[in-house]
């Protein structure tokens, strides 16, 4: 473990980052596989030759380069050769297909794609124009594409590129991330080398406790923000071996930390439930793992996953591709559940605020927002969108578009609801995710999503909607479900439109658009309780 002091600002690059650890902590393993082992002089090394052949294919710095690619250590390396020349990478989500795929490729306007033969594939099924593309792994002798391809392994051949790190600032955007698009167009995300750096060093770090010889799991997708925070670049920034897995299993997750030795791991609360599902075995607190994320984890379960698998859980917070630290809890204190998002940072207070601005009153729900007092820890703005950029900010504050409220007694933040999902009718804030949870423990419903539909007589405020998807072979009641939900939950949960859908619209990411459903509106087969018989207990 080689912890880097990181207060110099001057030294939040990563290429920077990367040579120190080369220099000082050269031997120990960073990046791990089944198949590999790459030590910190290693990627430092290779990193460089990758960045002199990208040079040679024409990237310079401020150029954009595509990474559509599965969970490789070569991924990692071509981002940091790509930082090294200056240039963005822009890592693609490779679930994306047909349209989403084409769009985005397209919006990159990158100087060249980076892909497997898996990618390679998918990409010759679009219309839009790469104007260069790398084929990580070997190269088919009998490859023919139409687009202009050369083999990744061709970049290991040149000599070692020579920084110059004085070129080099942290508030450079080294990054692009698209945004999931649930509430229109997806958007890239401009992330400065320090808005990463400042969320782990005031945020994972602290949480995670690292000591000497320990060992980072990964299973998150190298699409994600959340797969380098919490590991790939903690990892480079604490001098950790980080092991790169291509996907989660449920049936060998244990097995893996085992055969790894892992210390560390961070896992979505889905995959933490999934693992408690399994059928408990004598030495399930066998392994290694010592400190464990598992967001967000239902707060009955952390005991019993804690307990059986024998881990620290790490609580979590609030971050997102604009802002990676928003909240977290890093103290742990006894009077702030385990589900709270935890509190600000001194360098970037948090508020939560109205729709004109203004804070609002104690234990109230408002959007949460925040200021950085210092530059660059929060993103650069949205890629070729000013107008989209100029629309999250409130003066000076970034309004994440999550609604929350704060606990007046001990200042913890907690979430309620996305700002586009969350339902003002009555006068009352209403969580769509709440309505959520009650509807789906009805019997016959396969998927639901709740959602506003504009008051006709009230500007501002919204009448709850719900869309379902009914189980095979099931018809679900209308009024049932109503009384059902009367029964279960606050009057004002009872909906007043529901409709049936045969399939909800999902983004490639599994996030529920639901605008797509508002813009709809009132179909033909929209139930209205409004023309039914059914009367709201209050």
């Amino acid at each position: 473990m080689n912890k880097l002091d990181l207060s110099n600002r001057q030294d939040r690059t990563f290429a920077k980052i990367l040579a120190h650890q080369a220099q000082e902590a050269g031997d120990t393993v960073y990046l791990k596989t089944d198949t590999a082992e790459i030590t910190f002089a290693q990627a430092d090394d290779i990193s460089s030759r990758i960045a002199s052949g990208l040079a040679a294919k024409g990237v310079r710095a401020g150029d954009r380069v595509v990474l559509f690619l599965a969970n490789d250590p070569e991924m990692v390396l071509l981002a940091l050769a790509i930082n090294k020349l200056g240039a963005v990478w822009v890592p693609v989500n490779k679930d994306y297909k047909g349209v989403w795929l084409q769009e985005t490729i397209d919006r990159c306007r990158a100087t060249l794609v980076l892909t497997d033969i898996a990618g390679l594939t998918q990409l010759e099924s679009l219309s839009c124009e790469i104007p260069l593309l790398g084929l990580v792994g070997a190269k088919d002798a009998g490859l023919t594409s139409r687009f202009e391809v050369f083999d990744y392994a061709m970049l290991l051949d040149y000599p070692p590129y020579q920084v110059d790190h004085e070129a080099q600032s942290y508030g450079d955007t080294c990054a692009i991330l698209w945004t999931s698009g649930t509430t229109g167009r997806s958007k890239g995300v401009m992330i400065p080398y320090n808005a990463w750096i400042h969320a782990i060093v005031r945020g994972a770090s602290m949480q995670y406790r690292s000591q000497e010889g320990d060992i980072i799991y990964n299973v998150l997708p190298l699409f994600n923000a959340g797969a380098w925070v919490t590991a790939v670049l903690r990892g480079l920034l604490e001098g950790l071996t980080v092991v790169i897995e291509q996907r989660f299993s449920v049936s060998n997750f244990m097995d893996r930390i085992k055969h790894f030795g892992a210390t560390q791991t961070f896992a979505l609360g889905a995959m933490g439930t999934f693992l408690l599902n399994t059928p408990e075995a004598e030495d399930d607190s066998a392994t290694p793992l010592r400190v464990a994320q598992v967001v967000p984890l239902a707060p009955d379960l952390w005991p019993v996953f804690s307990k059986r698998f024998d881990v620290r859980l790490a609580r979590g917070g609030l971050g997102q591709s604009e802002c990676m630290r928003v909240l977290s809890q890093v103290e742990e204190r006894d009077d702030v559940p385990v589900y709270a998002l935890g509190f600000a940072d001194e360098l970037a207070p948090v508020a939560l605020l109205d729709n004109e601005g203004n804070e609002v009153a104690a234990g109230e729900v408002g959007e949460i927002a925040i200021k950085p007092t210092e530059p660059y820890l929060i993103f650069n703005g949205y890629f070729d969108d000013p107008e989209a950029t100029k629309k999250a900010f409130h003066g000076d504050w970034y309004c994440t578009g999550d609604m929350g409220k704060q606990d007046p007694a001990t200042g913890a933040f907690f979430y309620v609801d996305r700002k586009r999902d969350a339902i003002r009718f009555g006068g009352r804030n209403i969580s769509t995710l709440e309505v959520e949870g009650v509807a789906r423990k009805f019997p016959g419903i396969a998927d639901i999503a709740a959602y506003g539909m504009p008051h006709p007589d009230v500007p501002g405020e919204h009448e709850l909607a719900l869309a379902i998807v009914e189980s095979q072979d099931v018809k679900v009641d209308e009024e049932a479900l109503c009384a059902f939900m009367n029964e279960n939950g606050p009057h004002y949960f009872v909906p007043r439109y529901i409709t049936k859908f045969e399939a909800l619209p999902y983004t490639p990411t599994n996030k529920v658009q639901k605008f797509q459903l508002q813009e709809k509106g009132v179909l033909v087969q929209t139930w209205d309780i409004k023309t039914s018989d059914y009367v709201v207990k209050r």
